[in-house]
């Protein structure tokens, strides 16, 4: 997923992105309420993770314009307030789900995962098309019950084709989904991940298509 981070504290900033991004997640960060609001309108985000003690505007401010403006983006909050009352608050402007600092990072990686399926209409965990199947909690992906050695960004190549087979993909909404603005990309990345992803789908899993001029589909026939 394309996911942006709301934190003001670099280091821990720093941690979570590391932690998302070992998960096939691509990762934007800002650190204050007012940058949020402006990126939030010209990316197309699967998840927001926002920290209530912003600097300027706080995070329940941050969270009420997006609602209000029409954005409809998962929303995770994170927060040191034990008090009933502020998550009580987030809920009610808009959350989606609520995270109290410190945490493990394996309830976060969890939450991450529960509102990304949520958000894409489809609770269970695993995708299946035809011989392929993808496990979204445990990050295994098999074809005919032949486990697939993928990397980060093959993964989220796979399951952003998945989560759509049978449909044509534009090529620029793959990489909206699996680079960050931050990150570097060469003119052929996405093709080299598809061609590895071909191979390692090869010869019983379903076909990666190419669609001249449009982009890419995987075939669930």
């Amino acid at each position: 997923m394309r996911i942006l981070m709301i934190e003001d504290d670099a280091a821990l900033a720093r941690s979570i992105a590391a932690l998302l991004r070992v998960g096939g997640h691509a990762v934007d960060h800002v650190a204050s309420g007012e940058e949020a609001l402006e990126v939030v309108a010209d990316e197309p985000y699967a998840l927001v993770i926002l920290d209530v003690g912003l600097p300027g505007i706080d995070g329940f401010t941050v969270l009420e314009r997006l609602r209000r403006r029409g954005e409809r983006v998962p929303v995770l909050m994170l927060t040191a307030r034990d008090a009933l009352d502020d998550r009580v608050r987030g809920l009610d402007l808009g959350a989606d789900d609520y995270l109290r600092k410190p945490f493990e990072p394996e309830e976060l990686e969890a939450r991450v995962r529960a509102l990304g399926r949520r958000r894409g209409g489809d609770p269970v965990p695993e995708l299946a098309v035809g011989a392929l199947t993808l496990n979204r909690s445990t990050g295994v992906a098999e074809v005919a019950g032949r486990t697939l050695d993928l990397r980060r960004r093959e993964w989220a190549v796979l399951e952003a084709l998945a989560t759509r087979a049978g449909q044509v993909v534009p090529r620029e909404l793959i990489l909206s989904e699996v680079f960050g603005y931050d990150e570097p990309v060469g003119p052929n990345a996405l093709e080299v991940n598809v061609t590895r992803l071909r191979t390692k789908l090869s010869p019983d899993g379903p076909q990666i298509r190419t669609v001249r001029g449009l982009g890419y589909l995987l075939d669930a026939g």
